[in-house]
This record gives C-alpha cells, sequence and structure tokens, in this order.
C-alpha cells in the first residue's frame, strides 16, 4: 500500500469515526486526494466539497469535525484550510517507513500487479520494407517500447508487434527494377539504398517506358498468387530492410516479439470480408465496398476497392481478429500518429459494429505529435529526411566529445558516450506529453545542466559515486537525520514514484515517468548540495547513504521504464 492509499484509509476511518450514520460517500478516496502546491500545505490534501452533499454540511465545517477525529502515528498532524483537510507527516516515522520499503526489493519499487493474468499488445515502430528508418520512426518506436515496459513493470504479459509496411505494387516494380538492373551483390552491399535506387530508378525508366507499370503490376500479382520465384525476392528484400534495422533497434535498446506486416494478414481478409457481409454490413459505394458510418459522424470505411482488392484497413480488421484469438488481448494499443486518428477510429467502430463490444475498451490508439529538427519539418516527399542512424551516430560522437572534456580519464568513453549519446535522443522524445511535437535541438538535448537525459544520468552516476566512497560498519541509521525539507522533498517525490508508474500506464503517457525521474534527480542533487552525505555523525550518515541508494534504485528504474541506459560512471 502506498502512501496515498494510506492517506485514503485513514480519511475513510476518519469519516467512518465523525459521521457513522452516512451514506452515499464516495468509494475511492484515494482518487480524491491532491497533492498541494507549496509542502507547507501538508504532503497530501482532502477536499471536502464532495462529501458536502452526503453530509449535508458545508465543506469547511466538514473539514473541521474531520480534522478533530484521532489518527494514527504516521501523520504528525491534520489541518483544516477552508474547505480541504492537510495531512503533514510524521517526518521520522515517514522516512523510516519509506526507505524500508523501497530498500526491501529496490529494483521493484513501483512495479504491481495491477495487470496479472492479463495481456497486452502493442503495435509501434512499423517501418517500412525497402526504406530507410528515419526520425519519424522515432516516437512510434520509443513511445512503444516505454509502453511495453510499464506496462510489463505493472504486471501484465505484453506481446510487442512490428507491423511491416510490406504490402502493395511498389514491391512488384521493386522486383521488376532489381530482375532488369539490379544484382544480389548490390543489394546485400548497399542494402535499403540500392534498393531505394532501384526504385527510382524504375520511375525514371517507366516515365519513358510506361510498359514498365504493367511489368511491375504483374511482378506484384505474383507475389499474390504465391510464386516461389517472386516470393523468395519479397522475403529477401525484407531480411535486408529488417537487417537494416536492427542495427538502429540494437542501438535503441529495442526488441519485439513479433515482426508481422501487411502481408502476414493479406490471406486472412476473407473471414473480415465475408464476415461484413453476411451480418449486412457491406453497402456499394462507386464500385466500392464500403461500411456506413454516417450515424457515427464519419466517412465511409472503405473495404473493397472497386478492383476487388483489400485496402490496409481491410489488412487492420484481419490483424485484430488475428490478435484476439491468438493472443487473447485484454487491451490492443496501436502507437501511431494523430493523423491517423480517422482511420482507427473508423477501424474500431467497424469492429464493435460487427458485434464485437469488447473493442470499444480494449482497442486503443495511442497518437503522437509530429518531429522537427532545429525548426526545420521533416519531408520525405521534399527531400528533408534525417535518418535515424545517422542521429544516433551524430549523437554518440557529440556525447564523446562532451565526456572527454568533463572526465579525459574516463574509462570506457565510448561506450558511455553511447549510452549518454542515444540516452539524450530517446530522453527528448519522451520528455513532454507524446501528443506534443517534437522539435529536436542538439544543445538542449545534450545539456548536462538542464532536464536532460545526461542531467538524470548524471545524477544517477553521482548517487553511484556516493555509494562507493561509503565507509564500512557503520550503525543503524538514524532516520531523524532526514527531517530536513531538502530530504523531505525527496522522499515525497520516491513515495510517489508507483502513482506516477500507474498513471502512466493509465493515461499511457510515458512522459509521466520521464517526468517522476527527473523530480527526483533534481531533489536529489538539492539534497547533495545541502548536506554532507558522508557526515561526522556516522548513524546519520547510514541515513542519508539509504536516501542515496533509494534514488539510485528509482531513477535506474525511471530511465529502464523509458528505454535509457544507466551509465554508473560519467
Amino acid at each position: 500500500m502506498n502512501m496515498r492509499q494510506r492517506i485514503a484509509a485513514l480519511t475513510g476511518d476518519m469519516i467512518a469515526a465523525s459521521f457513522p450514520q452516512a451514506q452515499g460517500l464516495p468509494e475511492d478516496l484515494s482518487a480524491l486526494l491532491e497533492v498541494p502546491p507549496d509542502p507547507s500545505l501538508g504532503d497530501y490534501a482532502f477536499p471536502c466539497f464532495k462529501l458536502s452533499k452526503a453530509l449535508r454540511m458545508g465543506p469547511p465545517m466538514i473539514a473541521q469535525k474531520l480534522a478533530a477525529a484521532p489518527h494514527d502515528e504516521r501523520v504528525a498532524r491534520v489541518q483544516c484550510v477552508g474547505g480541504y483537510l492537510n495531512f503533514f507527516f510524521n517526518r521520522e516515522n515517514f522516512a523510516r517507513e519509506l526507505l524500508s520499503a523501497v530498500m526491501a526489493a529496490p529494483e521493484r519499487w513501483g512495479s504491481g500487479t495491477a495487470g496479472a493474468g492479463k495481456t497486452v499488445v502493442l503495435d509501434y515502430s512499423s517501418i517500412n520494407i525497402a526504406k530507410r528508418f528515419h526520425i519519424g520512426h522515432l516516437s512510434t518506436t520509443m513511445i512503444g517500447n516505454s509502453l511495453c515496459r510499464i506496462y510489463g513493470f505493472l504486471g501484465w504479459h505484453t506481446v510487442s508487434v512490428n507491423h511491416l509496411g510490406d504490402w502493395g505494387t511498389q514491391f512488384g516494380k521493386m522486383i521488376c527494377a532489381y530482375k532488369k538492373w539490379g544484382s544480389k551483390e548490390e543489394v546485400e552491399k548497399g542494402g535499403v539504398d540500392a534498393m531505394t535506387a532501384l526504385y527510382v530508378r524504375f520511375h525514371e525508366e517507366a516515365e519513358k517506358n510506361p510498359e514498365l507499370e504493367n511489368e511491375g503490376r504483374a511482378w506484384f500479382k505474383k507475389i499474390e498468387d504465391g510464386d516461389p520465384e517472386a516470393l523468395s525476392i519479397f522475403q529477401w528484400f525484407k531480411d535486408v530492410t529488417l537487417k537494416d534495422a536492427m542495427r538502429v533497434y540494437d542501438m535503441l535498446g529495442v526488441q519485439f516479439d513479433y515482426y508481422t506486416g501487411e502481408s502476414f494478414y493479406h490471406d486472412k481478409t476473407d473471414r473480415v470480408v465475408n464476415e461484413l457481409r453476411e451480418k449486412g454490413l457491406l453497402t456499394e459505394s462507386d464500385g466500392a465496398q464500403v461500411v456506413d458510418l454516417s450515424d457515427d459522424n464519419m466517412p465511409p470505411c472503405l473495404i473493397l476497392k472497386s478492383d476487388g482488392t483489400t485496402i490496409y484497413a481491410t489488412r487492420d480488421l484481419a490483424a485484430i481478429f488475428y490478435r484476439k484469438d491468438t493472443f487473447h488481448f485484454d487491451k490492443c494499443l496501436y502507437v501511431v500518429a494523430y493523423q491517423q486518428d480517422l482511420h482507427f477510429r473508423q477501424v474500431f467502430r467497424v469492429v464493435e459494429k460487427m458485434g464485437y463490444p469488447w473493442a470499444k475498451d480494449e482497442l486503443v490508439h495511442v497518437a503522437f505529435g509530429m518531429v522537427s529538427y532545429e525548426g526545420q519539418s521533416l519531408s520525405t516527399r521534399k527531400g528533408h529526411v534525417l535518418y535515424l542512424d545517422e542521429l544516433l551516430d551524430r549523437a554518440q560522437e557529440k556525447a564523446l566529445a562532451i565526456v572527454d572534456e568533463k572526465s579525459p580519464n574516463l574509462p570506457n568513453k565510448a561506450e558511455v558516450a553511447r549510452q549518454v549519446g542515444v540516452g539524450a535522443v530517446v530522453y527528448s522524445t519522451l520528455q513532454n506529453s507524446r501528443i506534443k511535437d517534437i522539435d529536436f535541438w542538439w544543445d538542449r538535448a545534450l545539456n548536462f545542466d538542464g532536464e536532460t537525459g545526461p542531467y538524470v544520468q548524471y545524477t544517477f552516476a553521482r548517487c553511484c559515486s556516493v555509494l562507493r566512497k561509503a565507509p564500512e560498519g557503520l550503525p543503524a541509521p538514524d532516520y531523524a537525520a532526514l527531517t530536513d525539507d531538502e530530504s523531505q522533498a525527496l522522499l515525497r517525490l520516491l513515495s510517489r514514484f508507483p502513482e506516477a508508474v500507474e498513471e502512466a500506464c493509465l493515461r499511457n503517457e510515458p512522459s509521466i515517468v520521464t517526468r517522476a525521474t527527473t523530480d527526483v534527480a533534481k531533489a536529489y542533487n538539492k539534497f547533495y548540495y545541502e548536506h554532507r552525505i558522508l557526515d561526522d555523525d556516522a548513524a546519520a550518515t547510514a541515513a542519508r547513504l539509504e536516501l542515496t541508494r533509494a534514488c539510485r534504485a528509482v531513477i535506474k528504474t525511471g530511465l529502464y521504464l523509458i528505454g535509457v541506459d544507466a551509465p554508473e560512471r560519467m
């Protein structure tokens, strides 16, 4: 039970003691508790306004009566301010109890069992075959990776899926180009760039010879029909693309359980189409087959084009049912840019109209904003592209220069620079609400003094450094040494870290964990500068070292949950 839950339970006891006959009171008191903006107003505040109707009494009078009720030793005092009931912890008891709880399993502080027995499928990254991994895929990749870790930390069984963009006539055109002008050696050596060059050449040649378009479509028809040669080349293209992508994924520390793209669901769309037809949900529109969504104030969802072929919405529907049948998910998240909001609203509504009410709560579009680079919007069509491997390589180079300057004698500088450089990129992606657009700037991302990845990593390394210098044979901690304002501010943040993890999961918002971890780092640095940790008083030293250990554990966990490494020396 975290401190919020304990204060909520105490509040419930106080209400029961003061108003034994009361009816119609709120069930979840913990949801009503607030964190005062100023610590002088208490550690938690309970607004009595929600009790007014049930008790037929003004909030200030309710607060006054509750303040007079008995409370346990965890609370030093209860103060009534207007319609609020402010709780002040017993500082010494709070420090002792919290640090004992954290240090009982430091690597698990903030974890939970809310997801026990439940499965969540996460669809993210979704790179395109035969195309370079660019910065536009950074948000979906890192938001999805972080959510996967957060859900797993709270007991969910997670299934991560990279829904590859690997279907369409463009692959027939690529095979055509490869057969005419390419070679296995060139593609193996040049990777995705070589395939892109072939695709570009195809369109250049097609302008002079339009018949090539028919040849490209014919090769894609061979893929659809299961032609062995076409499928072999197609699979090889995917293997080459993933080989390129895996370098980026390895740098980011990202892994997937499945790489199943659109092509995987191509032969599974008949079930969807037949069921829609049997349930009378398909209507004709200009020769195409659609599901009418006018009652939901949405355009119709296209299922079959006029030539009878499926569209990505059809394959998305097939993927939903396959995942439900295979993984029996309790929740399925789609980490995709907000521009696709209408598409997912349409697809999810179609599933509901097919008679599957679980779609309303279990299918979730986790939208996010756009990425720009140092004030410049990025567009593949306009040639403003920043490839992710180049960004990460540059981040490591810049980080190495900074690390070399700050710590010239540091061992394994290259590895630390990798952790810092990549961490800076990831942190900047998950620093703010996911729906906000991101403008990436080097001077901000790699700043060791601001609210950045390197700053948080440096704080973790500082904790490690303090603990390396700790003397042996210390007595039991004197928790009275942690009753000052700086120590208490830090302890409060540690106590609320589990709440942050839970809220991040509830809202599918990794930035909540990023913020909580950063706040702990800032508070620790303030504590570090205001108090001598290795003090002449051995018992006080033991207490401050225990607080340092707890901070180290929480910062490491927070960084892990957002996908950032924690170097022990910087």
